[in-house]
Order: C-alpha cells, then structure tokens, then sequence
C-alpha cells in the first residue's frame, strides 16, 4: 500500500474566536472545513494546527512529517515567529508542498518564498467573482468546469507584485472589473508550491465544491513525488585520480 500524503492544515483562526460573523460562517474554523474534505480522500492523512496551539501548532516533529502544508493567515501574519518562517522555508526548499490560500499571500512564508513585497489592489463589496481555468487538462483543475462563480468574494485586482509564476492556472474576473492571477504555481528548491486566491473569512467559499476540488487536487499535486536522493555535499574526495592518485578532501593522497 502506497504511504498516504501528510498534510496539515495551518490557519490563523482569530476571526472566527473574535467576530461573530466570521464564527457563523467557520464555526469549527476555516482549517477544520478544509480538513473535513481531505480527510475524506483515501490517500491523505490530515492533520490541523492553529496560531493559538502550542508552539503554533507546527513542532518540529510535525515539521518533518508534513508532505504539503495547507495555510490560511490575514491580521496576524507578524506573530509568527522568524525562526518557524526558517524551519519552513528549509522544508519547502528540501521538497515539501505548499497550498498558501487568500490572504496568506501576505504571510511571511510566502513572501520569503517569493522575494518580492507582495502588495495588490483590494476591495470588499461582497461582489461575484467569477473563475477561469487557463490550463485545461492540469491535474490541479481536473474534474473543474471551464468556469465558476463565486456570489460573493474580497476583490483582488492586479498589479500583484510577484515574480512570474510557472503556470498560470487560473484567473479570475471580479464583478467591479478587475482580474486577477488567482491560481499560479512555483517550484522553489525541491518544493512545489500553489496560490489559490478565494476564501475571504467572510463568505463560505470553502463549502463550494469547486473551491474544495482545486485544494484537493492541488495537495495530491504538490506532494513529493519520491525521496530525494542523497545527494553529497561540501568537502569530498576525488571520483578520478588525481596525478594518478585519489585524493581526499583535503588533497591527501587516498592508498
């Protein structure tokens, strides 16, 4: 039996302890909606975490273990700690997935992955947005219609400022008559990673089943594809003689 895809879902969960609003729509909270979903699919084993858990719900044991890491953060991006962004970004680069939804593209992770400050047009008035799929026959959108809309959304517009992404998935179009990049890929290192635009805290994006398709097939898609091979580095000894010799790292002669 093929070993099942670690995922943990990470969210931020302040909105939905301290706005009534947001808990009516997220009772158990964004990561559990999401969770439910996966939990559902054969080859997965979900696990969340929050903000609020001990050691932010991410120790270094979950780390490790953790194939495609899930994460949703907005108004507390800054209360993650620097050295979690580096044990992450180390994840990422040695082969971890990465799913970073909505406003997460303001995390720190993110950013750090990306280079670039990250900032876009913005506006909340509970419009339509509407999806396209730009790259039909991708796993990430298989099973997704051409379109689909969403009642209501947070508009994201362009210009973002991100570095050209690998592949443009998705797009979308906002009742307002902005557009966006709202589904785009990256490898960094080792690590595929995935940004997928909806899911403002405010609306029940993550009840949509096409919503929750892309996230399903973006994990299955992000996750490691084998062990990577060990592979040496620093100071090592010579393949080929040297003067007829083999040498060591430091140029000694190897009998």
């Amino acid at each position: 039996m093929s070993k099942k895809i670690q995922v943990t879902v990470w969210n931020e969960f302040w909105h939905e302890q301290h706005q009534d609003n947001i808990k009516a729509v997220y009772p158990e909270g964004i990561h559990q909606v999401i969770a439910n979903h996966l939990q559902k699919q054969p080859d997965m084993e979900v696990r969340t975490a929050t903000l609020y858990d001990p050691e932010h719900g991410l120790p270094d044991e979950v780390i490790e273990r953790t194939d495609v890491l899930i994460w949703w953060s907005h108004l507390k991006h800054g209360e993650v700690p620097d050295d979690l962004v580096d044990k992450m970004y180390r994840r990422v680069i040695a082969g971890m997935g990465t799913i970073f939804l909505h406003s997460s593209a303001g995390s720190k992770l993110f950013k750090r992955l990306m280079g670039t400050a990250g900032g876009h047009k913005w506006r909340e008035a509970h419009e339509k947005e509407r999806l396209w799929v730009l790259k039909t026959g991708h796993p990430i959108v298989d099973g997704v219609p051409e379109y689909f809309e969403l009642p209501e959304e947070e508009m994201y517009g362009e210009y973002w400022d991100i570095p050209e992404p690998d592949e443009l998935i998705l797009a979308s179009w906002f009742e307002g008559g902005e557009i966006f990049r709202s589904g785009i890929t990256y490898t960094r290192g080792r690590g595929r990673l995935f940004y997928f635009r909806p899911g403002h805290e405010e609306y029940p994006s993550y009840y949509n089943g096409n919503v929750l398709k892309i996230i399903e097939n973006a994990t299955r898609w992000t996750a490691p594809l084998a062990s990577p091979p060990d592979v040496t580095s620093g100071n090592v000894r010579s393949i080929e003689p040297i003067d007829g010799f083999v040498r060591d790292g430091r140029g000694n002669r190897v009998e």
